[in-house]
């Protein structure tokens, strides 16, 4: 069983005392690979009470399905899950992190200008939290539009910014490791949505003298999808990150 629908079926049928132990008996941990099917279905169809139970659980996959569904909360009008969202963007545990991004994805999914009022909020907290901002913006379907697109150019421009004014130090620390991981990928889901204005931020970056922000802007040249949205702009970034590493 594997499919979203079927799921969602079977919690429907369970009594509520018996969903997290159905959760926890398939969630696929320890193992490479989380059931990332069951947890969405578990969000769709959770008691309110309980996605927050699951979401301050010490139970690693308990609480990524109580994160991604507190995005649901969100779009039904929960004001106190976004404070509570915000708080898990900083978890210790990566998975716990990644549902936090799905929250952002579900709630972009229906209300795109609620997502960018959060987004907003968000942007220039701590390197967790940005990159909680640009994995969750930085989903193709969330960027058909071009107001949408360009929006998340900005954003990720911000947030560049603030790691090129890291101070040596911090950069050390496995918070600004993982911002830099997800900006890695997230600039060419960005690029390829809005390429005209996404390929001249990108250029400006890949002209710093910043280590890290070049190898930000290298690791993205290496995106397939960069390269399909516009070739010729994709070969001159590359010249220009080249010339700036002389």
């Amino acid at each position: 069983m594997g499919k979203r629908s079927d799921y969602r079926a079977v919690l429907e049928l369970l009594p509520p005392g018996e969903w997290t132990a159905y959760l926890t008996a398939e969630s696929g941990l320890p193992g490479p690979r989380g059931n990332l099917e069951l947890a969405v279905a578990f969000a769709d169809v959770a008691e309110p009470d309980l996605v927050r139970l699951c979401a301050g659980s010490p139970d690693e996959y308990l609480a990524l399905c109580g994160a991604i569904g507190l995005g649901r909360l969100l779009v039904e009008g929960d004001s106190d899950a976004a404070a509570t969202l915000r708080a898990l963007a900083e978890d210790d545990r990566w998975r716990v992190r990644e549902g936090v991004a799905m929250a952002l994805q579900r709630l972009g999914d229906a209300d795109m200008p609620a997502l960018w009022a959060v987004v907003e909020r968000w942007a220039d907290d701590g390197p967790l939290v940005q990159r909680a901002v640009a994995a969750g913006i930085c989903e193709p379907r969330l960027l058909g539009a071009p107001e949408d697109a360009t929006k998340a150019v900005e954003i990720l421009d911000r947030i560049t910014s603030v790691v090129e004014g890291t101070d040596s130090a911090s950069r050390r620390s496995e918070q600004f490791r993982v911002l830099r991981q997800g900006l890695g990928y997230c600039w060419s889901v960005a690029v390829a949505a809005a390429p005209v204005t996404g390929f001249g931020h990108l250029a400006k970056w890949a002209r710093s003298q910043d280590r890290d922000v070049r190898w930000i802007v290298r690791e993205n040249l290496r995106k397939a999808r960069l390269h399909r949205a516009d070739p010729s702009a994709a070969e001159r970034l590359a010249a220009v990150l080249e010339k700036s590493a002389e």
